[in-house]
Protein backbone atom coordinates (compact mmCIF):
# COMPACT_ATOMS: atom_id res chain seq x y z
CA UNK A 1 0.00 0.00 0.00
CA UNK A 2 1.19 3.68 -0.59
CA UNK A 3 0.48 5.06 2.47
CA UNK A 4 0.01 8.89 2.51
CA UNK A 5 3.03 10.21 3.86
CA UNK A 6 5.51 8.30 1.40
CA UNK A 7 3.05 9.84 -1.40
CA UNK A 8 3.26 13.42 -0.34
CA UNK A 9 7.00 13.17 -0.26
CA UNK A 10 6.88 11.91 -3.68
CA UNK A 11 4.97 14.47 -5.01
CA UNK A 12 6.87 17.44 -3.39
CA UNK A 13 9.99 16.04 -5.13
CA UNK A 14 7.96 15.27 -8.46
CA UNK A 15 6.94 18.49 -8.92
CA UNK A 16 6.31 22.10 -7.33
CA UNK A 17 2.91 22.46 -5.49
CA UNK A 18 0.96 19.55 -6.34
CA UNK A 19 0.16 17.44 -3.38
CA UNK A 20 -1.45 13.83 -4.18
CA UNK A 21 -3.24 12.37 -0.99
CA UNK A 22 -3.48 8.36 -1.37
CA UNK A 23 -3.16 4.91 -0.15
CA UNK A 24 -2.41 2.82 -2.94
CA UNK A 25 -3.07 -0.89 -4.17
CA UNK A 26 -2.60 -4.26 -2.60
CA UNK A 27 -4.83 -2.90 0.10
CA UNK A 28 -7.55 -4.02 2.32
CA UNK A 29 -11.29 -3.15 2.59
CA UNK A 30 -11.26 -0.26 5.19
CA UNK A 31 -10.72 3.08 2.74
CA UNK A 32 -8.05 4.64 0.98
CA UNK A 33 -7.28 7.68 1.80
CA UNK A 34 -8.77 10.04 4.60
CA UNK A 35 -11.10 11.94 2.04
CA UNK A 36 -12.29 8.26 0.83
CA UNK A 37 -15.15 6.29 2.74
CA UNK A 38 -13.85 4.55 5.81
CA UNK A 39 -14.74 1.92 8.01
CA UNK A 40 -17.18 -1.68 7.26
CA UNK A 41 -17.48 -2.16 3.14
CA UNK A 42 -21.26 -1.71 2.41
CA UNK A 43 -23.33 -3.55 0.32
CA UNK A 44 -25.16 -3.23 -2.73
CA UNK A 45 -25.83 -0.04 -4.94
CA UNK A 46 -24.32 0.92 -8.50
CA UNK A 47 -21.04 2.96 -9.21
CA UNK A 48 -20.97 5.59 -12.50
CA UNK A 49 -17.39 5.02 -13.47
CA UNK A 50 -15.60 6.79 -16.17
CA UNK A 51 -12.50 5.37 -17.93
CA UNK A 52 -10.07 6.51 -20.74
CA UNK A 53 -11.01 4.49 -23.47
CA UNK A 54 -13.52 2.10 -24.59
CA UNK A 55 -12.48 -1.53 -25.79
CA UNK A 56 -13.01 -2.50 -29.07
CA UNK A 57 -13.78 -6.26 -27.75
CA UNK A 58 -14.67 -8.50 -24.77
CA UNK A 59 -11.88 -10.49 -25.56
CA UNK A 60 -10.02 -11.08 -22.28
CA UNK A 61 -6.46 -11.69 -24.56
CA UNK A 62 -6.78 -8.66 -26.99
CA UNK A 63 -8.01 -5.99 -24.16
CA UNK A 64 -4.83 -4.37 -22.64
CA UNK A 65 -4.46 -4.80 -18.76
CA UNK A 66 -2.96 -1.38 -17.74
CA UNK A 67 -5.07 1.94 -16.43
CA UNK A 68 -5.19 3.58 -19.86
CA UNK A 69 -7.10 0.69 -21.63
CA UNK A 70 -9.27 -1.61 -20.76
CA UNK A 71 -8.27 -3.32 -17.57
CA UNK A 72 -11.17 -2.59 -14.86
CA UNK A 73 -13.41 -4.31 -17.75
CA UNK A 74 -10.73 -7.09 -17.85
CA UNK A 75 -10.71 -7.73 -13.60
CA UNK A 76 -14.96 -7.27 -13.70
CA UNK A 77 -15.45 -10.03 -16.29
CA UNK A 78 -12.57 -11.98 -15.72
CA UNK A 79 -11.62 -11.82 -12.21
CA UNK A 80 -7.72 -12.11 -11.93
CA UNK A 81 -5.39 -15.47 -10.67
CA UNK A 82 -3.03 -12.74 -9.37
CA UNK A 83 -2.19 -9.28 -8.08
CA UNK A 84 0.94 -6.96 -6.72
CA UNK A 85 1.22 -4.22 -4.33
CA UNK A 86 3.38 -1.27 -4.76
CA UNK A 87 6.46 -3.81 -2.79
CA UNK A 88 6.00 -6.33 -5.59
CA UNK A 89 4.54 -8.62 -3.63
CA UNK A 90 2.79 -11.08 -5.10
CA UNK A 91 -1.44 -11.90 -3.70
CA UNK A 92 -3.08 -14.83 -4.89
CA UNK A 93 -6.86 -15.00 -5.64
CA UNK A 94 -8.10 -17.23 -8.13
CA UNK A 95 -4.53 -18.96 -8.28
CA UNK A 96 -3.41 -20.48 -4.64
CA UNK A 97 0.16 -20.52 -6.14
CA UNK A 98 2.36 -19.70 -8.57
CA UNK A 99 6.25 -20.81 -7.70
CA UNK A 100 9.24 -22.09 -9.38
CA UNK A 101 11.92 -24.28 -7.86
CA UNK A 102 14.38 -23.61 -10.64
CA UNK A 103 14.82 -19.53 -10.51
CA UNK A 104 12.39 -19.04 -13.44
CA UNK A 105 13.14 -21.52 -15.58
CA UNK A 106 9.93 -23.76 -14.81
CA UNK A 107 6.60 -22.45 -13.10
CA UNK A 108 3.47 -24.43 -11.78
CA UNK A 109 0.46 -22.93 -11.28
CA UNK A 110 -1.96 -24.25 -8.95
CA UNK A 111 -6.01 -23.16 -9.32
CA UNK A 112 -8.30 -22.59 -6.53
CA UNK A 113 -10.19 -25.81 -6.35
CA UNK A 114 -13.77 -25.70 -7.12
CA UNK A 115 -13.63 -22.91 -9.80
CA UNK A 116 -16.86 -22.02 -12.47
CA UNK A 117 -17.18 -19.64 -14.71
CA UNK A 118 -20.74 -17.69 -15.20
CA UNK A 119 -22.29 -19.88 -16.85
CA UNK A 120 -21.16 -22.58 -14.29
CA UNK A 121 -18.59 -24.43 -16.15
CA UNK A 122 -15.32 -25.20 -14.26
CA UNK A 123 -12.72 -23.09 -14.59
CA UNK A 124 -9.64 -25.33 -14.02
CA UNK A 125 -6.36 -25.89 -15.75
CA UNK A 126 -6.88 -26.72 -19.11
CA UNK A 127 -8.60 -23.28 -19.47
CA UNK A 128 -5.87 -21.27 -17.84
CA UNK A 129 -4.02 -23.59 -20.50
CA UNK A 130 -6.25 -22.89 -23.20
CA UNK A 131 -6.25 -18.94 -23.03
CA UNK A 132 -2.96 -18.76 -22.24
CA UNK A 133 -1.84 -20.59 -25.35
CA UNK A 134 -4.33 -18.89 -27.51
CA UNK A 135 -2.79 -15.30 -26.41
CA UNK A 136 0.74 -16.56 -27.44
CA UNK A 137 -0.89 -16.49 -31.17
CA UNK A 138 -0.36 -13.83 -33.65
CA UNK A 139 -3.57 -14.18 -35.42
CA UNK A 140 -4.92 -13.13 -32.11
CA UNK A 141 -3.57 -9.44 -31.84
CA UNK A 142 -2.98 -9.50 -28.17
CA UNK A 143 -1.28 -6.45 -26.59
CA UNK A 144 0.41 -9.27 -24.34
CA UNK A 145 1.51 -11.89 -27.09
CA UNK A 146 5.47 -11.35 -26.14
CA UNK A 147 4.72 -12.01 -22.38
CA UNK A 148 3.02 -15.04 -23.54
CA UNK A 149 5.49 -16.03 -25.94
CA UNK A 150 8.15 -16.31 -22.89
CA UNK A 151 6.72 -19.81 -22.46
CA UNK A 152 7.94 -22.71 -24.90
CA UNK A 153 5.85 -25.30 -23.60
CA UNK A 154 2.67 -26.10 -21.13
CA UNK A 155 1.28 -29.09 -19.81
CA UNK A 156 -1.78 -29.58 -17.43
CA UNK A 157 -0.76 -32.06 -14.36
CA UNK A 158 -4.03 -32.18 -13.06
CA UNK A 159 -7.71 -30.45 -12.66
CA UNK A 160 -5.75 -27.23 -10.53
CA UNK A 161 -2.09 -27.70 -11.79
CA UNK A 162 -0.35 -26.61 -15.14
CA UNK A 163 3.22 -26.61 -15.37
CA UNK A 164 5.09 -23.99 -17.72
CA UNK A 165 8.63 -24.24 -18.92
CA UNK A 166 10.14 -21.10 -20.00
CA UNK A 167 12.16 -20.37 -23.12
CA UNK A 168 14.83 -18.52 -20.95
CA UNK A 169 14.47 -18.36 -17.15
CA UNK A 170 12.58 -15.26 -15.56
CA UNK A 171 12.79 -15.79 -12.30
CA UNK A 172 10.10 -12.64 -12.06
CA UNK A 173 7.76 -14.19 -14.39
CA UNK A 174 4.65 -13.97 -12.14
CA UNK A 175 5.15 -10.36 -12.88
CA UNK A 176 4.43 -10.77 -16.51
CA UNK A 177 1.00 -13.01 -15.53
CA UNK A 178 0.00 -10.02 -13.06
CA UNK A 179 0.75 -6.84 -15.64
CA UNK A 180 -1.10 -8.70 -18.73
CA UNK A 181 -3.93 -10.44 -20.10
CA UNK A 182 -2.42 -13.44 -19.07
CA UNK A 183 -3.97 -12.85 -15.75
CA UNK A 184 -7.62 -13.09 -17.42
CA UNK A 185 -8.82 -16.38 -18.02
CA UNK A 186 -12.15 -16.74 -19.84
CA UNK A 187 -14.49 -19.88 -21.31
CA UNK A 188 -12.85 -21.65 -23.60
CA UNK A 189 -16.26 -23.19 -24.89
CA UNK A 190 -17.51 -19.29 -25.33
CA UNK A 191 -14.43 -17.99 -27.02
CA UNK A 192 -14.16 -20.93 -29.28
CA UNK A 193 -17.79 -19.52 -30.75
CA UNK A 194 -16.37 -16.79 -32.03
CA UNK A 195 -15.57 -12.58 -31.47
CA UNK A 196 -18.75 -11.62 -32.30
CA UNK A 197 -21.23 -14.08 -30.08
CA UNK A 198 -18.23 -13.39 -27.19
CA UNK A 199 -18.61 -9.78 -27.62
CA UNK A 200 -22.53 -10.19 -26.95
CA UNK A 201 -22.33 -12.73 -23.98
CA UNK A 202 -18.42 -12.88 -22.72
CA UNK A 203 -18.15 -15.61 -19.94
CA UNK A 204 -15.45 -15.26 -17.07
CA UNK A 205 -15.05 -16.00 -14.07
CA UNK A 206 -14.95 -12.25 -12.37
CA UNK A 207 -17.16 -10.58 -10.06
CA UNK A 208 -19.17 -9.35 -12.70
CA UNK A 209 -20.85 -10.39 -15.54
CA UNK A 210 -21.61 -7.77 -19.09
CA UNK A 211 -25.66 -7.03 -19.44
CA UNK A 212 -25.66 -4.49 -21.65
CA UNK A 213 -23.19 -2.63 -24.04
CA UNK A 214 -23.81 0.39 -26.17
CA UNK A 215 -20.66 1.12 -28.41
CA UNK A 216 -19.85 5.02 -27.87
CA UNK A 217 -21.81 5.48 -24.49
CA UNK A 218 -21.71 2.97 -21.69
CA UNK A 219 -21.50 -0.35 -20.62
CA UNK A 220 -23.59 -2.20 -17.92
CA UNK A 221 -21.99 -4.65 -15.65
CA UNK A 222 -24.31 -6.55 -12.92
CA UNK A 223 -23.16 -9.09 -10.29
CA UNK A 224 -22.27 -12.33 -11.07
CA UNK A 225 -23.34 -14.65 -8.12
CA UNK A 226 -21.15 -17.68 -8.96
CA UNK A 227 -18.41 -15.36 -8.12
CA UNK A 228 -15.46 -17.48 -6.16
CA UNK A 229 -15.15 -14.52 -3.56
CA UNK A 230 -18.19 -13.56 -1.72
CA UNK A 231 -19.57 -11.53 -0.25
CA UNK A 232 -17.75 -9.55 -2.67
CA UNK A 233 -18.45 -7.91 -5.14
CA UNK A 234 -20.00 -5.31 -2.99
CA UNK A 235 -21.93 -3.42 -5.26
CA UNK A 236 -25.06 -4.40 -7.42
CA UNK A 237 -23.66 -3.27 -10.60
CA UNK A 238 -21.22 -0.72 -12.76
CA UNK A 239 -21.96 1.42 -15.24
CA UNK A 240 -18.55 2.45 -17.61
CA UNK A 241 -18.57 5.17 -19.59
CA UNK A 242 -15.36 6.36 -21.54
CA UNK A 243 -14.32 10.08 -21.38
CA UNK A 244 -11.23 10.77 -22.91
CA UNK A 245 -11.18 14.47 -22.65
CA UNK A 246 -9.46 15.17 -19.13
CA UNK A 247 -11.46 18.30 -18.41
CA UNK A 248 -15.09 16.69 -19.28
CA UNK A 249 -13.63 13.63 -17.07
CA UNK A 250 -13.12 15.88 -13.98
CA UNK A 251 -15.85 17.95 -13.98
CA UNK A 252 -18.22 15.04 -14.53
CA UNK A 253 -16.72 13.59 -11.32
CA UNK A 254 -17.03 17.03 -9.40
CA UNK A 255 -20.04 17.50 -9.81
CA UNK A 256 -21.33 14.24 -8.90
CA UNK A 257 -22.03 12.54 -12.47
CA UNK A 258 -19.91 10.05 -11.76
CA UNK A 259 -18.83 8.27 -8.75
CA UNK A 260 -14.91 7.05 -9.96
CA UNK A 261 -12.68 8.01 -12.40
CA UNK A 262 -9.78 5.74 -13.69
CA UNK A 263 -7.23 9.03 -15.11
CA UNK A 264 -3.76 9.53 -16.14
CA UNK A 265 -3.96 13.08 -15.81
CA UNK A 266 -1.29 15.21 -13.56
CA UNK A 267 -3.77 18.22 -13.43
CA UNK A 268 -6.17 16.42 -12.70
CA UNK A 269 -5.08 14.38 -9.67
CA UNK A 270 -3.61 17.59 -8.37
CA UNK A 271 -6.85 19.33 -8.43
CA UNK A 272 -9.00 16.42 -7.50
CA UNK A 273 -6.66 16.57 -3.59
CA UNK A 274 -6.70 19.63 -3.37
CA UNK A 275 -10.86 19.63 -3.72
CA UNK A 276 -11.30 17.08 -1.64
CA UNK A 277 -11.32 14.05 -3.52
CA UNK A 278 -10.07 10.25 -2.96
CA UNK A 279 -6.83 10.04 -5.00
CA UNK A 280 -5.80 6.92 -5.78
CA UNK A 281 -1.72 6.56 -7.56
CA UNK A 282 0.21 4.23 -7.99
CA UNK A 283 4.46 5.59 -8.71
CA UNK A 284 6.03 3.55 -11.39
CA UNK A 285 9.54 4.01 -13.27
CA UNK A 286 9.56 4.91 -16.70
CA UNK A 287 6.92 6.37 -18.65
CA UNK A 288 4.78 7.72 -21.50
CA UNK A 289 7.14 7.16 -24.73
CA UNK A 290 7.32 7.96 -28.38
CA UNK A 291 8.82 4.40 -29.82
CA UNK A 292 10.64 5.32 -32.99
CA UNK A 293 10.53 2.79 -35.87
CA UNK A 294 13.84 2.22 -35.90
CA UNK A 295 13.44 0.14 -39.43
CA UNK A 296 12.36 2.23 -41.64
CA UNK A 297 13.35 6.23 -42.51
CA UNK A 298 13.81 8.15 -40.88
CA UNK A 299 14.77 6.79 -37.47
CA UNK A 300 16.37 3.62 -39.33
CA UNK A 301 19.27 6.01 -39.31
CA UNK A 302 20.27 6.93 -35.57
CA UNK A 303 21.22 10.57 -35.88
CA UNK A 304 17.57 10.96 -36.33
CA UNK A 305 16.45 9.67 -33.06
CA UNK A 306 19.36 11.52 -31.43
CA UNK A 307 18.25 14.89 -33.21
CA UNK A 308 14.36 14.63 -32.39
CA UNK A 309 15.44 13.59 -28.70
CA UNK A 310 17.78 16.83 -28.22
CA UNK A 311 15.50 19.14 -29.96
CA UNK A 312 12.87 18.67 -27.65
CA UNK A 313 12.17 20.63 -24.69
CA UNK A 314 10.70 18.33 -22.10
CA UNK A 315 10.08 21.58 -19.43
CA UNK A 316 8.59 23.70 -21.98
CA UNK A 317 6.77 19.73 -22.79
CA UNK A 318 5.35 19.83 -19.07
CA UNK A 319 4.37 23.31 -18.87
CA UNK A 320 2.27 22.95 -22.00
CA UNK A 321 0.64 19.84 -21.37
CA UNK A 322 0.75 19.76 -17.76
CA UNK A 323 0.80 23.16 -16.43
CA UNK A 324 4.38 22.03 -15.11
CA UNK A 325 2.51 19.40 -12.90
CA UNK A 326 4.00 16.11 -14.66
CA UNK A 327 6.99 14.44 -13.01
CA UNK A 328 9.21 14.43 -16.51
CA UNK A 329 11.01 10.30 -16.84
CA UNK A 330 14.57 12.10 -16.85
CA UNK A 331 16.08 8.91 -15.82
CA UNK A 332 14.75 5.09 -16.53
CA UNK A 333 13.84 4.85 -12.83
CA UNK A 334 12.21 6.61 -10.27
CA UNK A 335 14.68 8.25 -7.38
CA UNK A 336 12.95 5.71 -5.03
CA UNK A 337 13.89 2.38 -7.02
CA UNK A 338 16.62 0.42 -6.20
CA UNK A 339 17.66 0.59 -10.03
CA UNK A 340 18.23 4.12 -9.82
CA UNK A 341 21.18 5.97 -11.71
CA UNK A 342 20.79 9.97 -12.00
CA UNK A 343 22.70 9.92 -15.56
CA UNK A 344 19.78 11.49 -17.45
CA UNK A 345 17.81 9.85 -20.52
CA UNK A 346 18.21 12.80 -22.46
CA UNK A 347 19.29 16.12 -22.14
CA UNK A 348 18.15 19.12 -24.60
CA UNK A 349 20.87 19.84 -26.72
CA UNK A 350 19.38 22.42 -29.68
CA UNK A 351 22.49 23.55 -31.34
CA UNK A 352 23.81 19.61 -31.98
CA UNK A 353 19.85 18.89 -33.10
CA UNK A 354 20.18 21.32 -35.69
CA UNK A 355 23.62 20.15 -36.77
CA UNK A 356 22.32 16.56 -37.13
CA UNK A 357 19.16 17.71 -38.92
CA UNK A 358 21.33 19.83 -41.48
CA UNK A 359 23.52 16.93 -41.95
CA UNK A 360 21.15 14.77 -42.42
CA UNK A 361 19.27 16.56 -45.11
CA UNK A 362 23.16 17.21 -46.73
CA UNK A 363 23.07 13.13 -47.53
CA UNK A 364 19.22 13.69 -48.90
CA UNK A 365 17.59 12.38 -45.95
CA UNK A 366 15.55 15.18 -44.37
CA UNK A 367 14.01 14.14 -41.07
CA UNK A 368 9.90 13.90 -42.01
CA UNK A 369 8.13 12.17 -39.68
CA UNK A 370 4.37 11.52 -38.78
CA UNK A 371 3.55 11.13 -34.88
CA UNK A 372 0.57 8.79 -33.97
CA UNK A 373 -1.43 9.47 -30.95
CA UNK A 374 -5.05 8.63 -29.76
CA UNK A 375 -7.47 11.56 -29.38
CA UNK A 376 -7.14 11.77 -25.33
CA UNK A 377 -7.18 15.55 -24.93
CA UNK A 378 -3.60 15.65 -23.29
CA UNK A 379 -1.98 13.47 -25.81
CA UNK A 380 -3.17 16.07 -28.63
CA UNK A 381 -1.65 18.52 -26.36
CA UNK A 382 1.48 16.71 -26.64
CA UNK A 383 1.61 16.04 -30.32
CA UNK A 384 0.94 19.83 -30.69
CA UNK A 385 3.48 20.87 -28.42
CA UNK A 386 6.14 18.50 -29.94
CA UNK A 387 4.94 19.80 -33.40
CA UNK A 388 5.44 23.71 -32.08
CA UNK A 389 9.14 23.08 -31.09
CA UNK A 390 10.12 21.53 -34.16
CA UNK A 391 8.86 23.86 -35.67
CA UNK A 392 11.54 25.97 -34.62
CA UNK A 393 14.42 24.06 -36.58
CA UNK A 394 15.39 23.61 -40.52
CA UNK A 395 15.34 20.32 -42.13
CA UNK A 396 12.74 18.42 -40.01
CA UNK A 397 9.09 18.26 -40.60
CA UNK A 398 6.24 16.55 -37.96
CA UNK A 399 2.49 15.74 -38.87
CA UNK A 400 0.07 14.70 -36.26
CA UNK A 401 -1.63 11.30 -36.91
CA UNK A 402 -4.69 10.53 -34.63
CA UNK A 403 -6.20 7.29 -34.43
CA UNK A 404 -8.66 5.17 -31.58
CA UNK A 405 -7.17 3.73 -28.56
CA UNK A 406 -8.95 0.20 -29.74
CA UNK A 407 -6.61 0.32 -33.28
CA UNK A 408 -3.64 0.37 -31.52
CA UNK A 409 -3.41 -3.62 -31.14
CA UNK A 410 -2.32 -3.40 -34.83
CA UNK A 411 0.06 -1.44 -34.73
CA UNK A 412 1.95 -4.23 -33.68
CA UNK A 413 1.72 -6.69 -36.66
CA UNK A 414 1.02 -3.58 -39.59
CA UNK A 415 3.99 -1.46 -37.50
CA UNK A 416 3.04 1.18 -39.89
CA UNK A 417 4.21 4.04 -37.94
CA UNK A 418 7.06 6.45 -37.88
CA UNK A 419 6.49 7.19 -34.44
CA UNK A 420 4.20 5.95 -31.75
CA UNK A 421 2.71 7.01 -28.37
CA UNK A 422 3.03 4.59 -26.12
CA UNK A 423 4.20 4.16 -22.57
CA UNK A 424 6.87 1.78 -20.77
CA UNK A 425 5.79 1.58 -17.20
CA UNK A 426 7.07 -0.85 -14.54
CA UNK A 427 7.55 -1.10 -10.86
CA UNK A 428 10.00 -4.02 -11.50
CA UNK A 429 12.21 -4.11 -14.25
CA UNK A 430 11.39 -7.37 -14.56
CA UNK A 431 9.71 -8.90 -17.00
CA UNK A 432 8.55 -5.39 -18.42
CA UNK A 433 11.42 -3.78 -19.06
CA UNK A 434 12.92 -6.55 -21.38
CA UNK A 435 9.70 -6.56 -23.15
CA UNK A 436 9.09 -3.51 -24.57
CA UNK A 437 13.29 -3.39 -25.57
CA UNK A 438 14.36 -6.60 -26.80
CA UNK A 439 14.81 -7.20 -30.33
CA UNK A 440 12.82 -9.68 -31.76
CA UNK A 441 9.67 -8.96 -29.29
CA UNK A 442 6.21 -7.71 -30.18
CA UNK A 443 5.99 -5.63 -27.78
CA UNK A 444 9.07 -3.70 -28.67
CA UNK A 445 7.56 -0.66 -31.08
CA UNK A 446 11.01 0.50 -31.80
CA UNK A 447 11.98 -3.11 -33.68
CA UNK A 448 15.73 -2.02 -32.38
CA UNK A 449 17.53 -5.32 -31.87
CA UNK A 450 20.85 -3.87 -30.70
CA UNK A 451 22.97 -6.77 -29.10
CA UNK A 452 24.62 -4.70 -26.20
CA UNK A 453 20.97 -3.62 -25.37
CA UNK A 454 20.17 -7.25 -25.51
CA UNK A 455 22.71 -8.48 -23.39
CA UNK A 456 22.31 -5.91 -20.60
CA UNK A 457 18.19 -6.68 -20.81
CA UNK A 458 18.74 -10.53 -20.21
CA UNK A 459 21.96 -9.81 -17.29
CA UNK A 460 19.04 -7.94 -15.83
CA UNK A 461 16.62 -10.40 -16.07
CA UNK A 462 18.77 -13.59 -14.91
CA UNK A 463 20.45 -11.81 -12.34
CA UNK A 464 19.78 -13.40 -8.77
CA UNK A 465 20.94 -10.08 -6.51
CA UNK A 466 19.79 -6.60 -6.17
CA UNK A 467 23.48 -5.51 -6.93
CA UNK A 468 24.37 -7.27 -10.58
CA UNK A 469 20.43 -6.46 -11.85
CA UNK A 470 21.28 -2.96 -11.19
CA UNK A 471 24.42 -3.05 -12.46
CA UNK A 472 23.37 -4.52 -15.35
CA UNK A 473 20.41 -1.57 -15.72
CA UNK A 474 22.53 0.86 -15.39
CA UNK A 475 24.19 -0.42 -18.82
CA UNK A 476 20.69 -0.88 -20.07
CA UNK A 477 20.07 2.93 -19.28
CA UNK A 478 23.60 4.07 -20.79
CA UNK A 479 22.75 2.65 -24.05
CA UNK A 480 19.37 3.85 -24.50
CA UNK A 481 20.79 7.25 -23.96
CA UNK A 482 23.17 6.15 -27.34
CA UNK A 483 20.81 4.01 -29.39
CA UNK A 484 17.54 6.44 -28.40
CA UNK A 485 14.73 3.62 -29.37
CA UNK A 486 12.36 5.85 -27.93
CA UNK A 487 11.88 8.95 -26.91
CA UNK A 488 10.86 9.69 -22.95
CA UNK A 489 7.90 11.89 -21.84
CA UNK A 490 6.56 12.09 -18.48
CA UNK A 491 5.84 9.48 -15.51
CA UNK A 492 2.37 7.65 -16.35
CA UNK A 493 0.40 8.50 -13.22
CA UNK A 494 -1.55 5.16 -12.82
CA UNK A 495 -4.57 6.86 -10.37
CA UNK A 496 -7.89 6.96 -9.73
CA UNK A 497 -10.38 9.85 -8.61
CA UNK A 498 -13.30 8.88 -6.58
CA UNK A 499 -16.12 10.82 -4.92
CA UNK A 500 -15.57 10.75 -0.74
CA UNK A 501 -18.69 8.51 -0.50
CA UNK A 502 -16.68 5.62 -2.12
CA UNK A 503 -14.93 2.99 -0.70
CA UNK A 504 -12.21 0.40 -1.34
CA UNK A 505 -10.29 2.17 -4.35
CA UNK A 506 -7.29 -0.75 -4.82
CA UNK A 507 -5.28 -0.84 -7.91
CA UNK A 508 -2.58 -3.39 -9.37
CA UNK A 509 -0.16 -3.71 -11.69
CA UNK A 510 -0.08 -0.64 -14.29
CA UNK A 511 -3.64 0.88 -12.55
CA UNK A 512 -5.52 -2.14 -12.77
CA UNK A 513 -8.36 -1.56 -10.93
CA UNK A 514 -10.23 -3.82 -9.15
CA UNK A 515 -13.69 -3.35 -9.27
CA UNK A 516 -14.89 -6.25 -6.33
CA UNK A 517 -13.53 -4.23 -3.84
CA UNK A 518 -15.51 -0.89 -4.35
CA UNK A 519 -18.19 0.24 -2.38
CA UNK A 520 -20.79 3.28 -1.80
CA UNK A 521 -20.79 4.94 2.04
CA UNK A 522 -25.21 5.45 1.67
Amino acid sequence: MIHRARLLVTALVCCTGLLLGACGGGGGDTGTSASGATGEPVAGGEARILLLSEPRTMDPAVIGNVYASGALIGNALYGTLMTDDEAGEIHYSMAESFESADNGKTFELKLRPGLVFSDGTPLNADAVKFNWDRTKEPATGSASRADAAMIASSEVVDDVTLRVTLVTPVPKYSEAVVTSTLNWIASPAALRKGGPAFDKNPIGAGPFTLQSWARQDNMRLVKNPRYWDAPRPYLDSLVLRPAQDSNQRYNTLLTGGADLAVDSSWINLGKADEAGLSVDFLPASGGIVAALNTRRAPFDDVRARQAVAKALDMDALNLAVWNGSARMATTLFTDSSPFYSPTPLQKTDKATAQKLFDELAAEGKPVSFSFTTTPASENRKMAENIQAQLSAFKNVKFQVRVIEVAEFSALRTSHDYDAVLTSSMFLDPDPRLPTTLLGGSSANLSMLDDPQLNESLLAGRTATTVEERKKAYDRVQARLTEVVPMIFFARGPLGAISARNVGGVTQYGLGSLLPEKLWIQS
